[in-house]
């Protein structure tokens, strides 16, 4: 195979798709490189899978002992085949594999299912072989799946390269599993419940291709509208998120996830570390990435299937109508524990079932409809609760009574006006008295649920998965003036790097609240004493009474050693309390341990005590925890668990998941706490975790909330170990604000701006930014005429605000107006990365007046910059044939333009790296 032939072979793979994975899901060649006719083989299998299921493609045969396979010429070797493959099917032994798979790349094939076993799961020399493997992929371009997997199967087209006995049938659930035998039991399930699927893939051991991968090609899939995971690991967690964060918006991710992990911090020195079982880090994980989580097989399909059929739910009120109490009473206790809620039943929704009901009807919800309730009587009775306004579901609930009708019923059912936004379910009890009742159900599309109870549960499920997305686009609330700049970063880095100087691994108190402070966490006054005169000196320059607190570089919980003295009223006791603590220190860990005392106020304001800490986890690096604080805070254990970095929004869910939040928001006559304070505190918290990768633990305990506001009266940090180098520091799983590509900017009539990093909290922003632009600037950027309206849609904006800067970055030129000291956006530059390559898109909008100002050339600039800083290969952008401004624009900037007359596009496209040009500015101000 020449090289020429793979690089033809490389430009149709991308003409054939938008992403590189289309080489695996929808080849249109396939070499099966271990294809034999030994009965009851793998390679036998495979292979007649894919010739017995036509995808449309041609399938080769690679054994160099047979001249032909199932009646099939074969080949010696992938390099004799007549064409470069699309897709590799290897099941040779383990040991050949790395030769196998370099073998491929060299052929030009783009993708390799791998399906043989024997690597890492068998220990260091599997382990060599699946690196060597990886290896041969990656420097030949081609994306591996598996290996130690099932294989795929693609139902909708036909496509089945998996040894599995049978085939999937076609349907709109997309389906990913860990384990290949969970696949077959699986496929066997679901041809018994005529559950489709619109793929069906074993992703073994995740040696290249991972969750991420997946999720993203089925997120663009036109034919998957619900995307079910079956995960014992998580693998790259990063990208894990990345990609469900992007996808989940607009088609529901459903994940079943074997076992409870070991928790990652049970010898951790930080209350922090001590509270969080690393599964609860999956939940937070899963909930901030949109993710719905459930428990069991059966929930996986049932919630597959009345997402894709049903509207999500806007609230967890439920109404139920049933012609039986116990079903009713089984579905609400359900309901209960999963934090639903029963809806109210208004005055005219009473007043219409008063009318259609006997007297006896239950007069409450559930509604029972009584056990001879007919057809007429089931439909009014549903129909009146479905348009209860503050019903945001509906359950109907039938048995099988001597006097009931469940065909006729279900025909009146599915023939209901349904409200928008509220789902509809059923639950059908019985056996072959109801079937033909279930199937009309089914053929209207309302999910229909064997047990009431198990209905509920779902419907709840619904109810949390809208529930978590709605708190990851809601728009948040700004802590921080953007012209600001935001936190001290420089300081909080100088007190990081003077403890790593000096080899260290633990801040003093003094410092960990200098360290939070910078952050813009209001702390404590603290003095720190190396003698007891300083002290006295300390507690008088603050006032009595004050505490007085062990300060030492290497005893964590200063309580434990009696290094706290609380209520110190004068002089005498100051001195006591410092020789107290020395003593005590000394005796029990000697005198090297004893490095002074810290002084501060006692605070005679009443509020409750918090903690907020952080410390790391295995798979998602570094965690956040916020809940009841002080000296008890391990036995109550009532805490939440989130992913930093905050905003506003998540830092209020974080607050509702704990039991003392009840109390903070004012309870038996006491007034509420300043929650807003409570929220910034959090984010500004989070930041630093994230911002700060040399933090190994961090507490804040206790934290003092009261209704004037939030403060830390005690911080502990501990620091990963000094000689661990920067770039193997654990980072945030979520990436920050890139406050680095924030920098002011100088427009030509000397008004000096700031172009930053587009924010979440920039919603309003832009909406007034989109208001002010002209008709022919909104065509010539979005190619279309989008109304007011349109324009400022939240979930429109929200998609542009609410970015994962690992995939997109945007840039606003931000103006603070000298009339109203309002902020404003004169113009935006975006920064797209295309899913599986290292080229990112661009585009650009100045608002009218500013316009031929130089602000797009700047933002432009400034773009190429951050390419290259995030190691991109090429910049792409499409305009219209009409935008000549842009298209100087681009070739001012070293694009090469193309023309695309049919479509009226000009593409521009600009490669970057050692040989790209440079811009004639450098992007610094200036």
């Amino acid at each position: 195979m020449t090289s020429q032939r793979a690089v033809e072979k490389a430009h149709d793979i991308l003409e054939a798709g938008p992403h590189r994975l289309d080489a695996l899901f929808r080849p249109r060649s396939v070499a099966v490189i271990g294809a034999t006719e030994r009965a009851g083989s793998v390679g036998r299998t495979i292979l007649w899978n894919l010739v017995s299921s036509p995808f449309g493609g041609t399938v080769y045969p690679v054994n160099p002992k047979r001249p032909s396979v199932l009646g099939i010429r074969a080949y010696p070797d992938v390099r004799s085949l007549p064409e470069s493959p699309d897709l590799a099917v290897i099941v040779t032994p383990a040991a050949t594999v790395p030769d196998v798979v370099a073998a491929c790349a060299e052929a030009g094939a783009h993708g390799a299912i791998v399906i043989s076993a024997g690597f890492r799961e068998v220990g260091p020399e599997g382990a060599e072989l699946e690196r060597r493997a990886l290896e041969a992929a990656r420097a030949g371009g081609l994306r591996l799946l598996g290996p130690n997997c099932l294989g795929a199967m693609l139902p909708p087209t036909g496509l089945n390269a998996t040894f599995a006995s049978t085939t999937a049938h076609p349907g709109r659930v997309g389906f990913v599993s860990q384990s290949g035998a969970l696949c077959t039991a699986i496929l066997d399930w679901s041809l018994r419940e005529n559950v489709g699927f619109s793929a069906f893939i074993s992703i073994g051991a995740m040696a290249d291709i991972g969750w991420g991968d997946l999720i993203d090609w089925l997120g663009e899939d036109r034919a998957t509208s619900c995307i079910v995971l079956y995960m014992e690991s998580v693998g790259d967690a990063r990208s894990f998120l990345s990609a469900a964060r992007e996808v989940a918006q607009r088609k529901p991710i459903v994940v079943i996830k074997a076992g409870e992990s070991e928790a990652a911090a049970q010898a951790a020195a930080s209350h922090t570390g001590s509270l969080a079982g690393s599964d609860d880090v999956l939940d937070a994980a899963f909930r901030r990435s949109g993710v719905l989580r459930v428990r069991t097989i059966a929930e996986v399909f049932y919630l597959a299937d009345v997402l894709d059929k049903q509207p999500r739910p806007r609230g967890p009120r439920l109404g139920i109508v049933t012609n039986a109490g116990g079903p009713g009473v089984l579905a609400t206790d359900a309901l209960d524990r999963e934090g639903g809620e029963l809806s109210a039943i208004s005055d005219d929704t009473r007043a219409a079932l008063d009318d259609a009901l006997p007297a006896a009807w239950s007069h409450g919800n559930p509604v029972d409809v009584l056990g001879d309730a007919d057809p007429d009587r089931y439909a009014a009775a549903a129909d009146a609760l479905a348009h209860e306004p503050t019903a945001d579901g509906l359950l109907v609930i039938l048995t099988p009574q001597a006097m009931s009708d469940p065909t006729r019923t279900a025909e009146r059912l599915a023939g209901l006006h349904r409200p928008a936004g509220k789902p509809m379910l059923a639950s059908w009890m019985g056996g072959a008295a109801v079937q033909a009742g279930r199937e009309i159900l089914t053929r209207a599309e309302i999910p229909n649920f064997p047990y009431p109870d198990t209905a509920a549960r779902v419907f709840s499920l619904m109810w949390r998965y809208t529930y978590n997305l709605r708190g990851l686009y809601e728009t948040p609330q700004a802590i921080d003036d953007p012209a600001e700049g935001g936190p001290d970063r420089a300081r909080a880095e100088a007190i990081l790097a003077s403890a790593t100087d000096e080899g260290r691994s633990m801040l003093l108190e003094d410092e960990a609240k200098a360290l939070i402070a910078a952050y813009g966490v209001d702390v404590a006054e603290t003095r720190a004493a190396e003698t007891a005169e300083e002290a006295v000196a300390a507690a008088e320059a603050i006032g009595y009474p004050v505490a007085v607190k062990l300060r030492s570089r290497s005893i964590t919980h200063k309580s434990d050693v009696g290094g706290v003295r609380l209520h110190i009223d004068g002089p005498d006791a100051a001195r006591d309390a410092f020789a107290a603590i020395r003593d005590g220190v000394t005796r029990a860990h000697g005198a090297e341990c004893f490095d002074g005392v810290v002084v501060s106020p006692m605070i005679a304001e009443k509020g409750h005590e918090l903690i907020v800490g952080s410390s790391l986890d295995a798979q998602f690096g570094p965690i956040l925890l916020f809940g009841l604080g002080g000296t008890l805070v391990e036995i109550f254990r009532d805490r939440a668990i989130g992913l930093p970095p905050l905003n506003t929004t998540l830092a209020r869910r974080m607050m509702e998941q704990t039991r003392v939040y009840a109390a903070l928001r004012g309870a038996r006559g006491e007034a509420p706490v300043d929650l807003a304070a409570l929220e910034r505190l959090l984010v500004r918290f989070s930041r630093l975790v994230a911002e700060q990768p040399r933090i190994r633990e961090m507490d804040i305990n206790p934290l003092l909330a009261t209704p004037n506001g939030a403060r830390a009266l005690d911080a502990r940090v501990i620091l990963h170990d000094p000689s661990t180098p920067q770039h193997d520091l654990p980072r945030a799983v979520i990436r920050p604000y890139p406050a680095q590509y924030a920098a002011p900017w100088t427009m030509p009539d000397g008004a000096r701006i700031m172009i930053r990093p587009l924010a979440p909290e920039d919603e309003p922003l832009l909406a007034r930014f989109h208001e002010s632009l002209s008709e022919r600037s909104v065509y010539a950027r979005y190619f279309q005429a989008l109304g007011l309206e349109q324009r400022v849609a939240h979930e429109r904006l929200a998609r542009m605000c609410f970015l994962d800067y690992d995939r997109s970055i945007a840039l606003v030129a931000d103006r603070t107006n000298p009339e109203t000291g309002a902020h404003e956006i004169l113009a935006v530059g975006r920064l797209s990365k295309v899913p599986g390559t290292a080229d990112a898109e661009f585009a650009l909008l100045v608002a009218d007046p500013y316009q031929g100002c130089g602000l797009g050339g700047e933002l432009l600039r400034r773009l190429i910059r951050i390419g290259e800083a995030e190691g991109l290969e090429r910049i792409t952008a499409e305009m219209l044939l009409s935008n000549h401004a842009m298209q100087r624009l681009c070739r001012k900037h070293d694009f090469v333009l193309e023309r695309d007359l049919e479509n009226n596009l000009v593409h521009a496209n600009r490669e970057l790296g050692e040989e790209s040009p440079q811009p004639a500015e450098p992007m610094a101000a200036r």
